[in-house]
C-alpha cells in the first residue's frame, strides 16, 4: 500500500524518510524512474511502499512548493532568521539581505532575536528599536533565550504544522534554539571567548520531526549573503515589504533620485526607516 512520507535526512546516498501517518522512519531507496526525473532533497514529500522494517521504496516525488539552494531543502514554509543584538553584534545588512532572498524564494521569513538574557539596559533599548523597525516594515519578530528558555514556548507554537529552517550568521545560537525546541542536545561547538562566536559546526540539512506534523531543520551558519546572486538589481525593490505600500510617479522607479518617488518621501517623513533604506541602497550597490 502506498504511503506518504517526507525526506528528513539526505546525505550522500543516505535518504531518511519519515512516514507521516505513523511517525516511523525508514531508509529510502528511490526507483530509477524517480532519479531520472529529479534529485531528492530534505523536505521533499514522497510516495512509496514499506518493504520491510528498515526499507521504504520511493515511487514518486510530489511537486515542490519551493526550493532553497543554501541549504538544499524543499517545501520550506518559514525561515527563522536568527540574530543577536550582542555576542555577536547585530548585523542588519545581513538580515536585510536574507529577508529579500527568502521572500524571493517564496518562504516566509521571520526574525528571531536570541540571547536576550545577556542584554543590559542599553542592549534592551537597542533590541526594542530594531524590533519596531522590523515590525513597522511588516515582519514578525520573536525574542528568545536558548539559555534560559524564555520565548521558546511562543516559538514552538509559531512553528506548529510547518516545515521550517533556521538561517543567520555563525554564533547567534541556531543550534542551541533547536536543542530547546526538539528536546535533543545538538553540537554547538566551542565558543571563542575572544570573538564571542560559536564555531561553524553544522555541515548539512537534517529535518527534525517536531510536534504534530511539524519539522524544523538546522542549517550551516554564514556571515554574508548577496541578494544580487539570486535576483536582478531592479527586482530588489519588490522584496522590501514597506516599499510596496507606496505608488511612485513612475512604475519603474528605483527609489534613488527619480522625481515623484513616494518611497524617498516616506523615508524623509520617517515612515520608512533610514536603516532599511540604506540597506536597500547598499544591496543594489548605490551608496552615494
Amino acid at each position: 500500500m502506498m504511503k506518504r512520507g517526507i525526506v528528513i535526512d539526505r546525505e550522500a546516498q543516505m535518504i531518511g524518510v519519515y512516514i507521516l501517518d505513523t511517525g516511523e522512519t525508514y531508509r529510502g531507496f528511490p526507483r530509477k524512474k524517480v532519479l531520472k526525473k529529479t534529485k531528492i532533497y530534505a523536505g521533499d514529500f514522497v510516495l512509496g511502499e514499506i518493504v520491510d522494517k528498515n526499507t521504504f521504496t520511493i515511487e514518486d516525488i510530489e511537486k515542490r512548493k519551493n526550493f532553497l539552494k543554501r541549504p538544499p531543502v524543499a517545501n520550506v514554509d518559514k525561515v527563522m532568521i536568527v540574530s543577536t543584538i550582542k555576542f555577536p553584534d547585530f548585523d542588519n545588512f545581513l538580515v536585510d539581505n536574507l529577508l529579500v532572498v527568502y521572500e524571493y524564494l517564496k518562504s516566509d521569513p521571520i526574525i528571531v532575536f536570541n540571547k536576550i538574557d545577556l542584554l543590559d539596559e542599553e542592549g534592551l533599548k537597542e533590541l526594542k528599536r530594531w524590533e519596531k523597525i522590523y515590525t513597522d516594515a511588516g515582519y514578525d519578530v520573536l525574542k528568545v533565550s536558548a539559555s534560559t528558555g524564555e520565548g521558546i514556548d511562543k516559538l514552538t507554537d509559531y512553528l506548529a504544522g510547518t516545515i521550517s529552517v533556521f538561517a543567520g550568521a555563525s554564533g547567534v545560537g541556531k543550534s542551541s534554539i533547536l536543542s530547546k525546541l526538539i528536546g535533543v542536545e545538538l553540537e554547538t561547538g566551542e565558543i571563542s571567548k575572544k570573538l564571542k562566536r560559536g564555531r561553524h559546526t553544522t555541515t548539512g540539512v537534517k529535518l527534525f520531526p517536531f510536534g504534530d506534523k511539524s519539522f524544523v531543520g538546522d542549517t550551516p551558519g554564514f556571515s554574508s549573503v548577496d541578494a544580487l546572486y539570486f535576483l536582478d538589481k531592479r527586482d530588489i525593490r519588490n522584496y522590501f515589504r514597506e516599499f510596496l505600500r507606496y505608488s511612485c510617479k513612475f512604475p519603474n522607479c528605483m527609489h534613488i533620485n527619480e522625481p515623484g518617488c513616494e518611497v524617498k518621501l516616506a523615508v524623509e517623513k520617517g515612515e520608512i526607516s533610514e536603516e532599511r533604506y540604506r540597506s536597500y541602497l547598499k544591496i543594489i550597490k548605490d551608496e552615494n
